[in-house]
């Protein structure tokens, strides 16, 4: 049984740049990201703003990030705190946010 549109979740996609010299695999990006945004929110805060990282949508410099429509700013809140990434430093900058993943990807490549 599928939910009505009004039930739905609404999300936002949020895309971010990283400022390095060095190129970071997927999985080194994935867990700072998701320390950082357990650190900030809590447990009761992850749950609502349910973060999800695509790692099908990242490369070195660049990743997406779906999270509820309401906590986008809290969730940039925590990411922007990231400082290391496999203690090199890191400046994490949101490149846009979209209600599409399509014009999202548009900005990856």
């Amino acid at each position: 049984m599928k939910l009505l549109p009004s039930l739905r979740q609404k999300k936002r996609y949020i895309v971010w740049k990283i400022v390095s010299d060095k190129d970071f695999t997927v999985q080194d990006i994935q867990s700072a990201v998701e320390s950082a945004l357990t650190s900030f929110l809590g447990q009761l805060g992850l749950a609502k703003a349910s973060p999800l990282f695509l790692k099908e949508k990242c490369n070195n410099k660049t990743f997406i990030i779906k999270v509820n429509h309401k906590y986008v700013d809290e969730c940039k809140s925590a990411i922007i705190l990231i400082k290391k990434i496999k203690n090199m430093p890191v400046l994490l900058t949101s490149v846009t946010t979209s209600g599409t993943l399509k014009k999202a990807c548009s900005f990856v490549k």
